[in-house]
């Protein structure tokens, strides 16, 4: 009798031991996450992204593991916001302006209002964000955004020195660089940056507008010969970094506490790295013999007074759609004029 008691018991500790020990690692398995980016790896915003998820990694000491997926592996660039809405990722990287027409509030930040770089524009992009706090982003958890410093106009084959010069000029384009590149006389071809070096290699378009980082960033320096400095009308492009919502909802508090301390070191450093890869875009577009053209003040001013029909016509879309356009549009100028000083 006291061996089969003595037996029960063996067996109770041993299964109770058991259940202990795969408790503890069910606790110890880092949960995972799958990041869709669409730059290419080599991309310093993509080395950005990179980064990030091995520091999540480091600081929550293991418990989240970070799936790392650039160059539209997981999802195309198209498709990436809606992917991690849906869960396809768990957290995605790519242009607001790829969807149009889905975010109208936070592309104000894509209208050429004269961005000097983009360490102002990503600043300009989270105030606007923090001040409306768009329904259209309430269905993902905004990590942060950014964007990149001036948007200018560079060719092949055809040297740019005034308005007149562009009249007909087919330019890769998207989103709002589409208006902004009409306005200015051109004609805009619609597709995402992956493909813009084909379509300027091959003869598709005579060029594109873009930042100067992307003559490095995107080899574009390669295929274009000539960039327009027209700082007074340049434009940027809004990025996102975001997070599915239930994803973000499941895991611990303290997690989410790391991870939002890193979010806010992050968003600084994705504006410094646009500035940073322009200089290096304007460095290796000169060494492939592209020449930079400069506009005097009164051409300045005629570039400026050209696209201002883009901003006007903005703010009646918007009103149109039950916003305050001109609200949205004023305060996005205030505070460009604010981190310009």
């Amino acid at each position: 009798m006291k061996r089969k008691i003595f037996l029960l018991l063996m067996i109770i500790a041993v299964a109770v031991a058991f259940t202990t020990l795969s408790s503890q690692k069910a606790q110890a398995a880092p949960i995972k996450l799958t990041y869709s980016c669409f730059f290419p790896p080599t991309h310093i915003q993509s080395k950005l992204a990179e980064a990030w998820s091995k520091e999540v990694t480091k600081r929550t000491n293991g418990r989240i593991k970070v799936e790392y997926y650039p160059g539209q592996t997981l999802t195309k660039a198209k498709q990436c916001y809606d992917g991690t809405v849906t869960g396809i990722s768990d957290l995605g990287f790519s242009v607001f302006a790829y969807t149009g027409g889905r975010f109208p509030v936070i592309t104000a930040i894509d209208l050429p209002f004269g961005y000097p770089n983009g360490k102002v524009a990503t600043a300009v992009i989270n105030e606007v964000y923090k001040k409306f706090m768009p329904k259209e982003l309430l269905d993902t958890k905004v990590m942060y955004l950014h964007a990149h410093g001036p948007g200018l106009i560079h060719t092949k084959g055809k040297m740019i020195t005034k308005l007149e010069d562009l009249k007909g000029v087919k330019l890769r384009g998207h989103g709002n660089s589409a208006p902004f590149q009409k306005a200015l006389g051109a004609t805009p071809v619609a597709a995402p940056m992956p493909e813009c070096y084909q379509m300027i290699q091959k003869g598709v378009v005579k060029g594109a507008s873009y930042p100067f980082e992307a003559n490095k960033g995107w080899r574009l320096g390669e295929v274009t010969d000539y960039a327009v400095a027209a700082f007074s009308a340049a434009y940027s492009t809004s990025f996102f970094v975001v997070m599915n919502k239930d994803k973000w909802n499941s895991l611990p508090a303290d997690i989410q506490k790391i991870i939002e301390e890193i979010n806010s070191e992050w968003v600084i450093k994705h504006g410094e790295a646009w500035d940073a890869s322009d200089m290096e875009g304007i460095g290796y577009f000169l060494s492939q013999g592209g020449v930079i053209i400069g506009l005097n003040k009164k051409e300045s001013a005629r570039w400026k007074k050209a696209v201002r029909p883009v901003i006007d016509d903005y703010i009646q879309a918007m009103n149109k759609k039950g916003f305050n356009g001109k609200e949205i549009v004023d305060f996005t100028m205030k505070t460009l004029a604010k981190y310009s000083k």
